[in-house]
C-alpha cells in the first residue's frame, strides 16, 4: 500500500490546498507560469454605495441694520408732519359739515369773541384755516400775531402814561395821547392793515395789497417814532426812559420811583423797536411774494375798477345820478326856449 493510501492529506496538492485557504491572495502570490490551479478566498465584498449627499451651506447671516440718528429724526419729523395734515384734514372737514348743517349755509360772525351777554355782538367772520389757502396761514397767524403784539404796547404805553401823570414827571400830554392812541388805533390797525391782508391772502387782491402796503408802513413808521420816544409825542420810547432817569421837569432829580418808572418806560420802548424790526420783517416778506406773483399797480387799478362797477349799490347810485340829470336837461330845455329873445 503506498504512503498517499495511508496518509490522504500525504498528497502535495492538498497540503498546498490546505496552507493556502487561510491565507488571501495577494499581487506578490500570484505567478502566471505556475500550471497548478491555487484556489483563493473571494474578496471581501464592498460596502454597497450611496448616493452622495451635500450638507448644506451656511450662509453668514447679515450685519444687523441700525439707521442713523439722522433718519431717525426725519422719520418722527415725517411722521410728525403727517399727524398735523391729518388733523388739520379733520378739522376742516368738521367745520365743513357745521357750514351745511347751518341754517342758509351762512357764516356766522365770531370776531371779536365777545361774551353772549353783551348787548353787542361779533363783527367780522375770520377763521383762518378754512379762508385762507394751506400755503398762507402761517404768515397770516403771524400777521395776526404781530397786531395782538400791537394793541398790547399800545395798552403799555397806556399804562406808561399813567405812570407819567401820577409821578408828576409830565403835566398829562403823555397820558392824554396815549389815551387817544389805545382807543383809536387798536381798532383801526384791525380794519386798516390787518383786515386788508386777510382778504388780500384769502382771494389773492392785488387791491388789498396795495392797501396794506400803504397802511403798514404808515404801521412801521408810527412804531420807529413810539420806539424814539420823541417829546410831545405821546410814545414810551428810549428818549422818554433817559428823560425819566434824569427825574423829568424836576429841578432836585430823580428819586427812587422815577427810576421805577423809568424802566417800565424802558421796557415799553424796547417793545417798540421789536415791533418795528418785526413790521420791517413782514412788510419785506409779504412784498417779495406780491412782487414774485407777478402783481402791480395797474392790475390793482384794474381789480378796483371791475370791482366798482361790478357793485351793485355803486351802480345804483350812478344810475339815480344819470336819471336826474336827464330829467334835469329834460326840464331846463322848455324854460330856455320860452326866454330865448325875439326880433
Amino acid at each position: 500500500m503506498s504512503a498517499f493510501d495511508e496518509n490522504p492529506f500525504a498528497d502535495p496538492s492538498v497540503q498546498q490546498a490546505t496552507a493556502n485557504s487561510g491565507q488571501t491572495a495577494g499581487l506578490e502570490d500570484y505567478d502566471p507560469f505556475n500550471k497548478q490551479k491555487t484556489t483563493t478566498a473571494p474578496a471581501a465584498a464592498a460596502p454597497p454605495s450611496q448616493p452622495a449627499v451635500m450638507s448644506p451651506t451656511q450662509e453668514v447671516a447679515p450685519p444687523q441694520y441700525t439707521p442713523t440718528a439722522q433718519q431717525t429724526v426725519t422719520t418722527a419729523d415725517f411722521q410728525r408732519r403727517q399727524e398735523e395734515l391729518e388733523r388739520k384734514a379733520a378739522e376742516l372737514a368738521r367745520r365743513e359739515e357745521e357750514l351745511k348743517s347751518s341754517p342758509y349755509n351762512a357764516r356766522v360772525n365770531n370776531w371779536p369773541p365777545l361774551p353772549t351777554f353783551l348787548p353787542c355782538q361779533p363783527c367780522f367772520y375770520q377763521d383762518i384755516n378754512v379762508d385762507i389757502p394751506v400755503e398762507f396761514q402761517e404768515m397770516v397767524k403771524r400777521l395776526y400775531y404781530l397786531w395782538l403784539f400791537h394793541a398790547v404796547l399800545l395798552l403799555g404805553n397806556l399804562f406808561g402814561g399813567t405812570c407819567f401823570l401820577f409821578g408828576g414827571l409830565d403835566n398829562g400830554s403823555m397820558f392824554g395821547l396815549s389815551l387817544v392812541y389805545t382807543f383809536f388805533f387798536i381798532p383801526l390797525s384791525f380794519l386798516c392793515w390787518f383786515r386788508p391782508a386777510y382778504k388780500a391772502f384769502r382771494s389773492d387782491s392785488s387791491f388789498n395789497f396795495m392797501v396794506f402796503f400803504f397802511i403798514f408802513f404808515c404801521q412801521f413808521c408810527f412804531s420807529v417814532v413810539m420806539a424814539l420816544g420823541i417829546p410831545g409825542t405821546g410814545g414810551s420810547g428810549i428818549i422818554t426812559a433817559i428823560v425819566t432817569f434824569r427825574g423829568g421837569t424836576r429841578t432836585n432829580g430823580a428819586s427812587g420811583g422815577d427810576y421805577f418808572i423809568g424802566f417800565i418806560v424802558l421796557l415799553i420802548a424796547l417793545g417798540f423797536s421789536a415791533a418795528a424790526l418785526a413790521d420791517f420783517f413782514m412788510l419785506t416778506k409779504i412784498h417779495g411774494y406780491y412782487r414774485a406773483t407777478g402783481a402791480s399797480l395797474s392790475k390793482a387799478q384794474a381789480e378796483f375798477t371791475t370791482n366798482v362797477l361790478s357793485n351793485d349799490g355803486v351802480r345804483n347810485a350812478a344810475a339815480s345820478a344819470a336819471a336826474a340829470g336827464v330829467r334835469q336837461g329834460f326840464q331846463q330845455g322848455p324854460q330856455q326856449q320860452q326866454q330865448a329873445p325875439r326880433y
